[in-house]
């Protein structure tokens, strides 16, 4: 009985570690900035300055970059660019864009304004800028699937809806942690802009 319960702490020991690994991981990426403008739960509408993003198009139907997309950006990101330099990772990785045209994009750090992001090597890789604006914010956890984004976003609508936002852009998903993550971990978001002031 006593080796039994040493096996279980054990097991209950190593399992809160890698659950801490997996915070740590996130807590480690520096994150596009914004500012809270109101909370509710899980819904926030925030302001965000203009981010410098690359981006890159993913094939249709692809929910995880298996299709070269994430590693394309990931090339970039450390030396596949004129300069061959070496830029840090951020989170989220966003992902917009319809079911049959969606883009994969890495936000460029903070420090880096959009004239000194050097030119990626690979003419599937662009420079762009998200915008700056007011968005409405769902954060959601689990797998990227199709069923939980479409859910998540009804949600986003549903709630936006009820408290009058407009919406004025097709929905953005950011994802901010490594496939290792446990999916219950795990953080996601889905967002939608919405008119400034509001």
């Amino acid at each position: 009985m006593k080796k039994m319960w040493i096996a279980l702490l054990i097991l209950v020991v190593v399992i809160g570690l890698a659950l801490a690994g997996c915070q740590a991981t996130r807590a480690g990426y520096e994150s596009a900035t914004y500012t809270v403008v109101r909370s509710d739960g899980r819904f926030q509408v925030r302001d965000y300055p203009a981010l410098t993003v690359v981006e890159t198009p993913m094939g249709a139907g692809n929910r995880d970059g298996s299709d070269g997309s994430f590693m394309r950006l990931f090339r970039f990101i450390t030396g596949g660019n004129e300069g061959k330099q070496k830029i840090a990772m951020t989170t989220p990785v966003f992902m917009s864009g319809s079911e049959t045209n969606t883009t994969m994009a890495f936000v460029m750090p903070a420090k880096m304004k959009a004239g000194e992001v050097p030119r990626p090597s690979d003419g599937a890789v662009r420079v762009s800028e998200l915008a700056a604006g007011r968005f409405v914010v769902l954060r959601f956890s689990g797998a990227r699937n199709a069923n939980q984004e479409a859910e998540s976003l009804a949600r986003l609508k549903a709630w936006m809806e009820a408290e009058r936002f407009g919406v004025l852009s097709s929905p953005v998903y950011g994802y901010f942690d490594p496939p290792w993550t446990p999916a219950f971990l795990r953080r996601n978001e889905v967002m939608l802009r919405t008119e400034a002031g509001k």
